[in-house]
């Protein structure tokens, strides 16, 4: 069973890594231009262009991280790292992700972020997406 929820959250991961990557090269998939997809997926007040490369970029190594270190956690994956170091990395995804799913219903967060379809969208789909990836994690940890 905790085999079956890491490949989940870790296939779920690394979808959102190659997503990121594609926007840092410049896809602007699935929408028709730049300033369309930053109001899809990053929903910031006036925002008119994704963000640089660099961030993308980011995100996707941060989110391919955290779907590799997902699959160490369970045997999954080899690693040459102690238990506790792999437990902790998923530990701290688990705990950014939860934040973030909370913040997508705090007043503060849709005031940051009140461009549509993304305040719809976050509140939806994208912070119920990221409290599910928290759970999993959690249970990844404990389990």
């Amino acid at each position: 069973m905790i085999a079956v929820i890491a490949t989940l959250a870790s296939f779920t991961l690394a979808i959102l890594s190659v997503l990121h990557l594609v926007w840092g090269f410049g896809v602007t998939w699935p929408e028709a231009d730049s300033r369309a997809l930053a109001r899809r997926v990053a929903g910031f007040k006036g925002i008119d262009r994704m963000p640089r490369p660099a961030a993308c970029f980011f995100v996707a190594a941060m989110l391919g991280f955290a779907a590799l270190a997902t699959l160490m956690a369970v045997g999954l994956a080899p690693t040459r790292y102690p238990e506790w170091i792999v437990l902790t990395a998923v530990s701290a995804v688990a705990a950014v992700f939860g934040l973030r799913g909370v913040l997508a219903y705090s007043p503060a967060w849709r005031a940051r972020t009140p461009e549509e379809p993304f305040a719809t969208l976050d509140r939806r789909l994208y912070g119920p997406l990221c409290l599910v990836i928290s759970a999993a994690l959690t249970f990844v940890v404990f389990a």
